[in-house]
């Protein structure tokens, strides 16, 4: 009788979880070594492996690049043909094999010891060929794959991909590498719709609506109306910010409105925003407070308009 499939993907995650723990509790000094060689190096991070060592390789030099530690992956193979010469002495080797013993990081390694180049290894075995020559070696705990059988790499590349992780991360920290650097990294898709900032979306110059404090009601509306935000912006001298009328501002003081004054009718002190602040900060503002627009202002100074973020402009881009 065969395994069913859900307790066959059970027993996988909950073996995979459980040596993600065994990980985590024994991380050691040899950590912060390896942080500190990588925070001290001028160059890259150069990080190799072969075989599944070497997708795991791929996808940690793309997280420390895209989280600021300038990484790329170099094909163990193709080093041996050439590829040796990407590698300067100002960089730092992150050689994976989970054995140690992956013959094709052979060349590597001994390039890297040649030119004092400080080389970090990621293996389950310190005494192997690979834990041997490294500077530092961040050790894998010797669990069973999650295969059953032990010969399909699973929950060793979990673990190694979960130290490429955490390294990234704790390097990530230690910059001070914030969600607005990250966003310079990943403009496009989703990811770069959720950190867009407020000044990359918001409307300025003539498209904003404006009018003066003493402008009739009458030229008010007709601003709203051609400018198609259901709101105005209203300024004293000097373009300084007096207010904002909004339809709930208007159905406030209908009776008489054509004899009022935009300064009659609007709101002081509107809710504002930094242009430099994420986008979708501005969406929870426009949600919790039940509006459609916010006046996007610079906190030096709090009384110049300079521009306007209308709840449709996050929607185009995909933030809700």
């Amino acid at each position: 009788m065969k395994t069913p499939f859900l307790d066959t993907a059970r027993r996988v995650i909950r073996t995979e979880a459980e040596a993600l723990n065994t990980l985590a509790d024994g991380l050691d000094d040899r950590f912060r070594t390896a942080i500190d060689l990588i925070m001290a190096t001028k160059g890259r991070v150069i990080v190799t492996g072969i075989g599944k060592s070497g997708h795991i390789a791929n996808k940690i030099a793309a997280t420390f690049a895209s989280t600021g530690t300038p990484a790329q992956f170099v094909h163990p193979a193709e080093a041996s043909h050439g590829d040796l010469g990407m590698i300067t002495a100002a960089d730092v080797v992150l050689a994976i094999s989970n054995s140690g013993e992956a013959p094709e990081l052979s060349n590597l390694v001994s390039y890297s010891r040649r030119f004092s180049i400080p080389l970090i290894g990621i293996t389950s075995r310190e005494a192997s060929s690979l834990g041997t020559h490294c500077d530092v070696v961040l050790l894998l705990p010797q669990l069973s794959e999650a295969c059953g059988t032990g010969v399909v790499p699973t929950t060793s590349t979990t673990l190694t991909l979960a130290m490429g992780d955490a390294l990234a991360v704790a390097l990530m920290e230690n910059r001070d590498f914030t969600a607005e650097h990250f966003r310079d990294f990943h403009p496009g898709g989703k990811l770069g719709a959720r950190l867009s900032r407020v000044a990359d979306l918001m409307h300025k110059g003539d498209a904003i609506p404006t009018v003066k404090g003493d402008t009739k009601m009458s030229d008010a509306l007709t601003e709203i109306g051609q400018k198609g935000f259901g709101m105005v912006v209203v300024t004293g001298a000097a373009g300084k910010l007096q207010g904002i009328i909004t339809n709930g501002d208007i159905s406030r003081h209908i009776e008489g409105l054509a004899s009022l004054k935009a300064s009659d009718v609007m709101t002081r002190s509107p809710i504002t925003i930094d242009p430099n602040a994420l986008a979708e900060k501005a969406v929870g503002i426009m949600n919790s407070r039940k509006i459609t627009c916010l006046l996007v202002v610079d906190p030096a100074e709090p009384d110049t308009p300079v521009g306007l973020l209308h709840i449709h402009d996050c929607l185009r881009v995909g933030l809700s």
